[in-house]
């Protein structure tokens, strides 16, 4: 009778306990990969819809004013290209009134 609530150590309930918390921590690290590679995918996707878009634009203010736009800026006010400037950096080089700008666009990355 003095032995009634206690119990006896079961070495098969620490490994399963162990295999638990494995199996746990794959599933989680697989999770995690997942959701880090559909980041990267839409960062990646992000950037190439910029590059369409600016490039769209470019050739678009060509098509109705017979000249490549004289900068960024000007896109922006008159053709609406917009952008997340927190995201992504675009260096706009002119090179003349029908010559293809020079552009080249760069992710931001977090400091």
């Amino acid at each position: 009778m003095k032995h009634r609530f206690s119990q006896k150590k079961n070495p098969s309930s620490r490994r399963n306990f162990l295999i638990s918390v494995c199996f746990f921590a794959a599933a989680a690290c697989a999770f995690c990969s997942g959701v880090s590679s559909v980041s990267a995918k839409n960062e990646e996707e992000a950037l190439s819809t910029l590059e369409q878009a600016v490039m769209r634009s470019v050739t678009y203010c060509y098509a109705m004013e017979g000249s490549y736009p004289s900068s960024l800026l000007y896109l922006k006010e008159n053709y609406g290209l917009f952008y997340d400037e927190e995201k992504f950096y675009i260096d706009y080089l002119p090179l003349g009134a029908n010559i293809m700008p020079e552009i080249t666009i760069i992710r931001r990355t977090d400091h």
